[in-house]
């Protein structure tokens, strides 16, 4: 399974699978995926909350 790091605007907030995640923040898992996505961080100006894949 694939892991994320989390981070709003510099913060780091936490890192686990997106199933941990989602749990652990409260969200759906899909929000998680959505986090890490292309458009997402696009829209990103600095204090929005991203998702990054861990290899």
């Amino acid at each position: 399974m694939a892991e994320y790091a989390v981070y709003k605007g510099d913060k780091f907030i936490d890192q686990g699978t997106a199933d941990y995640l989602a749990d652990r923040l409260g969200v759906k898992r899909a929000t998680i995926i959505w986090l890490q996505s292309p458009t997402n961080l696009k829209r990103d100006k600095g204090n929005r909350m991203v998702a990054v894949k861990v290899d």
